[in-house]
């Protein structure tokens, strides 16, 4: 049997359906890959034969709002704590007790949701270019950590993050915007980094400003794909979720800063990370940006077995620099969690 065949599954219970793909042997050790906004399983198509090569059975749902997963109506449906139940119901219905976590974007909250409540279920932890000890805990706890240097405060009050307090304030016209068309707003979206465009304030610092997403366009303007970072056939099957679905439920996830802050107070530990943790920190990302900022520094407080590696990407890590993105796992696995390790 070919073990890199990814195929599709699903995972059922009584509060929630999750559809999955997996790649590797049933019996290898467990990775679970958890997307972020607006992304789907499909984001980890380079990671999941990767993994399953090296022996893992490696396992990347569609979160709830997204792809084929459970769709809910209303914000709150979309709290972490909610997530984090879609993912242990997940890892229960694998049968397993525990999995290594890879998140990036929102799905890094989610994961280290996962490691600050339930490390029993952790063997450990890895995040694309989101911290910990920020965007899990709330916007309120992310003000303290930008670069005013860049984002001076009378000016861009929320720094990089003013586009959050767009959809607290504006939800129905941002989410109109990008269901206006599905598909230009991935291929707008969907863009490698640049050196260089660090120093400069990210375009999501203006989207208040502006009225909206594009400028205060109606809808995401029609600018050519980058295949740097997805073909044309990944991006077809981004809009078309995305047009199934709709924003409402990957917005949603930007809508509930208090309880994702009352739910992240209540980490065990003191919200102390013992388990390993690998962050893999986007040298070129312009809103999660940890090179000149202070974004990283509670995680290095709080995350006791800590490894940063740099990779010289932008937001979309895991499809820009695949091959960087699994060498480091790789790595850290087999050094730094080796009971682990397949076989």
């Amino acid at each position: 049997m070919n073990f890199t065949t990814i195929t599709e599954n699903a995972a059922k219970s009584a509060r929630h359906t999750t559809f999955y793909l997996s790649a590797g042997p049933e019996d290898g050790p467990l990775i679970i890959f958890v997307h972020g906004w607006p992304e789907l399983s499909l984001s980890w198509r380079h990671q999941l034969p990767a993994m399953a090569s090296l022996g893992f059975l490696a396992v990347a749902p569609d979160m709830r709002g997204y792809g084929r997963s459970s769709v809910y109506g209303e914000h709150d449906d979309y709290a972490q704590e909610q997530i984090v139940a879609d993912m242990i119901e997940l890892l229960d219905g694998l049968g397993r007790e525990k999995a290594i976590w890879v998140g990036h974007d929102w799905g890094s909250p989610t994961v280290w949701n996962i490691a600050s409540h339930h490390p029993e279920r952790c063997h450990a932890v890895a995040s694309l270019c989101v911290p910990y000890g920020c965007l899990e805990r709330g916007l309120d706890a992310c003000l303290p950590l930008i670069d005013r240097d860049l984002y001076p405060e009378d000016e861009f009050p929320a720094g990089q993050w003013e586009y959050i307090r767009f959809y607290a304030e504006n939800f129905a016209r941002a989410c109109a915007v990008f269901d206006a068309n599905p598909y230009n707003s991935v291929k707008a979206l969907f863009r490698k980094g640049k050196p260089g465009y660090t120093d400069k304030p990210s375009p999501t610092a203006f989207v208040r400003l502006s009225g909206g997403w594009y400028g205060g366009a109606d809808e995401a303007p029609d600018i050519p794909r980058d295949g740097s970072v997805l073909s044309e056939e990944d991006l077809k099957v981004y809009a078309a979720a995305l047009t199934r679905n709709g924003f409402f439920g990957p917005d949603s996830y930007y809508m509930n800063d208090q309880a994702n802050a009352a739910y992240a107070a209540q980490a065990l530990n003191d919200g102390y990370i013992d388990l390993p943790t690998l962050f893999l920190l986007a040298e070129y990302d312009y809103t999660c940006e940890c090179v000149r900022s202070p974004l990283t520094e509670p995680m290095k407080t709080y995350c006791r077995d800590l490894t940063i590696r740099n990779i010289k990407s932008g937001h979309w890590m895991a499809q820009e620099k695949p091959r960087e993105v699994n060498a480091a796992l790789a790595h850290w696995l087999a050094t730094s969690v080796p009971d682990v390790w397949p076989g």
